[in-house]
């Protein structure tokens, strides 16, 4: 019996080899696994006795050879097929360890030359293995260390079934998509290529989804954008709660000052700014007494001491900063059911965004459109004042993050009352009203943004009634005229960016 070994990740070979050899096993490989092998005294057979060619062009032509792939393939129950072997000298292998080269590590570094992540192509590996996982009737194919115990166990038992060859065979042919969709991905300049290259990993499997009676999993790399300190596992809601958290408070450069943000359900309750992430905590936190009980708080500074104890006082699921310090670290650490995670780097990346649909996925841009000067329009009789405009900067870009329709009541530092997904847009702009009204907070002189157009005068008319002063929205009514004429009535500026935001 002839076992075909050639692998990149060679954690776990050497015990694995060891224990085919035991069974009967004859080694076959190449190159680098070979040497490895031989240093960990186990005897191998060179692919180039088989084939008869040495490895040439450094290695890129090695087990492309009917030697090879003719003893892969070859169908144990036709005779003609076993006649060919016979002829041609050929023994069959029954069993291939393959892994591919590691790609997607290589263009991870953000130092790759494009010659360097072309070098990382594997070919013959993905050959191997969908040959072995074609003919996985007769041929056992491995891609995963993860599987070498589970193949030894079987095979000491008498022989693999018919339903874990299978398995193997399906988890070899996601080896190689996932290989193939990171290649294509890297070298994919198309922003919507006719074909979507994806493929993830699977990180880890979740308790269950966003209710008790739904499996769930979450795949691909997320641990590369956070790291958990502290904390029992997250969540499926608690991984939606954190990424909205985090592509909000990136909206606010930690140079210009501390930002803190509550979110619960993915909708912002509160946001501050201030010279200390305690001030900012407070500002976010006056927003909205009730709902950040349970919920999550992220922070763009280093977290301290004094934060740390004021937030202590209350439930919250989960906390999240660059860096805590280590007095501040120590004292949240006492409550283990508070999840502590550090936000390792930036999510706001230009990238895309997936929502599954039946049958297939939407895809679009992901909105990372900044604020700037040039789409600002004043299109009142009255201009916003300079504490105005800082104000109406800042409720944009909390309104961005809110569920439509979108109605954010702010100062220059801090939310005052935010609506959130209503069906209609006066009834958030009133929502959002009655929240301040609730935590006794004035909107005398505030500002007001919305995410998208107000389609009636209405939604003009409830801010200018709860003292807003200026209104920042996109504009695009076919009633602008009448909006424009109601803020005009009530002495309000009205800017327009000519862009919206919904979030749904």
């Amino acid at each position: 019996m002839y076992a075909l070994i050639s692998v990149s990740d060679k954690q776990g070979i050497d015990s694995f080899a060891a224990g085919l050899q035991t069974l009967g096993y004859t080694i076959l490989s190449t190159g680098q696994t070979a040497r490895h092998l031989a240093a960990a005294g186990i005897a191998t057979r060179q692919v180039s006795e088989i084939t008869g060619v040495a490895e040439m062009l450094d290695g890129r032509v090695k087990t492309l050879h009917p030697a090879i792939h003719g003893a892969i393939l070859a169908r144990r129950d036709r005779a003609d097929h076993m006649a060919t072997l016979a002829v041609n000298g050929i023994t069959p292998i029954d069993l291939v360890v393959v892994n591919l080269y590691p790609f997607a590590a290589t263009i991870a570094r953000p130092d790759v030359r494009f010659d360097e992540a072309i070098e990382q192509i594997d070919i013959g590996g993905p050959a191997l293995i969908r040959a072995a996982a074609k003919n996985h009737a007769a041929v056992v194919p491995i891609v995963s260390p993860a599987d070498y115990e589970e193949v030894l166990a079987a095979l000491r038992m008498g022989g693999m079934s018919s339903e874990l060859r299978r398995v193997l065979a399906a988890r070899a042919f996601a080896h190689t998509a996932a290989y193939d969709a990171a290649i294509a991905g890297y070298l994919t300049t198309e922003p919507f290529p006719a074909t979507l290259p994806l493929a993830f990993a699977k990180a880890q499997d979740l308790r269950y989804g966003e209710n008790p009676h739904q499996h769930a999993a979450l795949y691909g790399s997320f641990d590369h954008y956070f790291e958990q300190l502290h904390g029992k596992e997250l969540s499926y809601i608690n991984i939606l709660d954190i990424a909205a958290i985090q592509e909000l408070i990136e909206e606010f450069d930690p140079a210009v000052g501390a930002t803190l943000a509550i979110v619960k359900h993915t909708n912002p309750c509160g946001v501050g700014q201030g010279p200390t992430p305690l001030a900012a905590w407070q500002h976010a936190f006056a927003t909205d007494r009730d709902a950040p009980f349970g919920g999550v708080i992220a922070l763009n500074q280093p977290l301290d001491l004094p934060l740390a104890a004021a937030i202590d006082e209350i439930f919250s699921e989960i906390i999240i900063a660059p860096a805590f310090e280590p007095a501040a670290l120590d004292l949240l650490t006492k409550k283990k059911n508070r999840r502590l995670i550090r936000a390792l780097r930036p999510v706001t990346y230009p990238g895309i965004m997936l929502h599954s649909v039946p049958g297939g996925v939407l895809v679009q841009q992901a909105d990372r459109a900044p604020l700037d000067n040039e789409d600002l329009r004043v299109v009142t009789r009255r201009a916003p004042s300079d504490p105005e405009l800082r104000a109406l900067r800042f409720g944009w870009r909390v309104a961005k993050h809110v569920k439509s329709n979108a109605i954010v009541y702010c100062a220059a530092d801090r939310t005052l009352g935010i609506g959130a997904g209503q069906m209609s847009r006066v009834d958030s702009s009133r929502i959002a009203a009655a929240k301040a009204q609730h935590a006794g907070l004035s909107l005398a002189g505030s500002v007001l943004a919305s995410d998208a157009f107000f389609p009636f005068a209405d939604g003009v008319e409830v801010a200018a009634a709860a003292g807003a002063t200026a209104v920042i929205q996109p504009g695009g009514s076919l009633r602008d005229e009448e909006v424009i004429a109601a803020a005009d009535r009530h002495n309000m500026a009205m800017i327009f960016t000519g862009r919206r935001h919904f979030r749904h």
